[in-house]
């Protein structure tokens, strides 16, 4: 009797010690300080500038990566696919952005933690996965956006730094988008 004993408490201690080693690999929430800004840097021969720009409002293109899972972004965080992130050349990391898609008016907002896009290219903005399913532009390569600097209240904040979607926002109206679509079309000329 004494061995069966034995091996249940040595087996129920193992188990204790796989679930606490599950529990302290268990994704936790990000934090907004400290603020990075950071030096000018190059990538391939192009010299970017951060910078704080708290009237940010550009009209371009998005894509989105995924693959990366896993590594750092540029702040230090752990890459989470599914998480409502983004990465952009110059503003603060973090920043939040109000993101919009310019074929349905479908609005979202990211935590931008990383840097890029990189490379000649028309795109402004990268998403993460999840960002890029939450505006419904996963299936297009590249997908026209707005790009809007925003101060969210603290409960979307909380929300976007655990990984989930902010609240959701209603979608712009058709005659807003007609004029961004027509702004973007004349600056791409």
């Amino acid at each position: 009797m004494k061995g069966f004993w034995g091996t249940r408490t040595a087996s129920a201690v193992a188990t204790a010690l796989m679930l606490s080693a599950c529990a302290g690999s268990a994704i936790r929430p990000v934090s907004d300080t400290p603020v990075k800004i950071g030096q000018p840097y190059q990538v391939r021969g192009v010299t970017y500038v951060p910078e704080v720009d708290r009237d940010y409002d550009m009209l371009g293109y998005a894509s989105w990566y995924g693959r990366e899972s896993g590594n750092r972004t540029s702040n230090g965080e752990q890459f989470h696919v599914a998480w409502i992130t983004a990465a952009h050349r110059t503003l603060p990391l973090p920043t939040y952005a109000e993101v919009t898609a310019l074929d349905t008016g479908k609005r979202i907002i990211v935590r931008i933690n990383d840097r890029g896009p990189f490379g000649p290219s028309r795109r402004i903005i990268d998403l993460s996965r999840g960002a890029a399913d939450e505006l419904g532009i996963t299936r297009q390569g590249e997908a026209p956006v707005r790009v809007r600097r925003v101060d969210p209240p603290e409960k979307d904040r909380n929300r976007l730094r655990r990984g989930k979607p902010a609240r959701d926002l209603s979608p712009v109206s058709e005659r807003v988008l007609r004029n961004l679509r027509a702004q973007l079309a004349r600056g791409s000329r």
